[in-house]
């Protein structure tokens, strides 16, 4: 993979880490939404899937 490539990766990861952050702290402050470790592991759970179709898309 080329440094931009893994850069975009970092990026990516990075940003899904604040996003991951923000639903955990939004469920948290409001538990009537769901819980806090469901909606952090759906978040993760996606953050996931993208990283790996980058990569995918970028060793091909």
């Amino acid at each position: 993979m080329s440094t931009i490539a893994v850069l975009v990766v970092l990026l990516l990861v990075l940003v899904g880490f604040l996003v991951v952050g923000a639903l955990a702290y939004a469920v948290y402050r409001r538990p009537v939404l769901t819980q806090p470790l469901t909606v952090a592991l759906a978040g993760a759970a996606v953050l996931v899937a993208v990283v790996t179709a980058v990569v995918t898309a970028g060793a091909q």
